[in-house]
């Protein structure tokens, strides 16, 4: 069990930035940037939609959260 988790989380790391900088364009609706706790919402939300495995089931847990991290980094 700790193997398939510690292989979960290195293939998360491998994909996550792909994933995160594909779809998470933090902008306002009027097409500015957005910025502070604007962008930090959004990009948390974003983050926490897009934290899939690398066959593209959710990622829940310690996997979920790490995910959200390294995207929001």
């Amino acid at each position: 069990m700790k193997r398939l988790s510690l292989v979960v989380v290195l293939s998360l790391f491998a994909a996550a930035p792909a994933l995160a900088d594909a779809s998470c364009k933090a902008v306002s609706s009027d097409g500015k940037p957005l910025s502070g706790a604007a962008k930090a919402s959004f990009m948390k939300k974003c983050c926490e939609d897009n934290a899939k495995s690398a066959d593209g089931k959710p990622l829940s847990g310690a996997a979920k959260n790490s995910s959200v991290k390294k995207c929001m980094g």
